[in-house]
């Protein structure tokens, strides 16, 4: 993923290595909470199971064998490419400690940030407000 311009300070010189370090060596390529492996195209379902082709099962978004899909379920299913992120834990980029600092997928990235996303959704949608109210209106 990459740096915000605005946030690339508040990164060490050595983020690249420091960052593979964490997803490639530490984590072995996969992710450490859902266990996708980096750089493969997984079959997904809607509720976060996805195939394991090494084990061929199904698993859940805790890395745990699920149940193999229902026809209805299956009708939802999409291929997606999994990427590997290195994740701060605490959401403060300038706390680069091993400890702090986790190989995620997109999806378990996205997740961790939550909070984060939607605080900064609502943000956008009052700064928007603020604008349409100043050169519009009413928005």
């Amino acid at each position: 993923m990459p740096i915000r311009a605005e946030l690339r300070p508040l990164y060490p010189p050595h983020w690249r290595e420091l960052s593979q370090n964490v997803r490639f060596v530490r984590a072995r390529g996969h992710c450490e909470r859902c266990g996708r492996p980096h750089i493969t195209v997984l079959r997904c379902l809607s509720d976060g199971r996805w195939f394991d082709g090494v084990s061929r099962t199904w698993r859940d978004g805790r890395n745990r064998i699920a149940r193999w899909p229902d026809l209805e379920a299956a009708a939802g299913m999409r291929m997606t490419r999994v990427v590997l992120a290195a994740a701060h834990l605490n959401h403060n980029p300038a706390d680069n400690r091993l400890g702090n600092l986790r190989a995620f997928c997109q999806r378990c990235h996205l997740f961790h940030d939550r909070a984060h996303h939607r605080v900064q959704r609502r943000l956008t949608w009052r700064r928007r407000w603020a604008i349409g109210d100043l050169f519009l209106g009413p928005y």
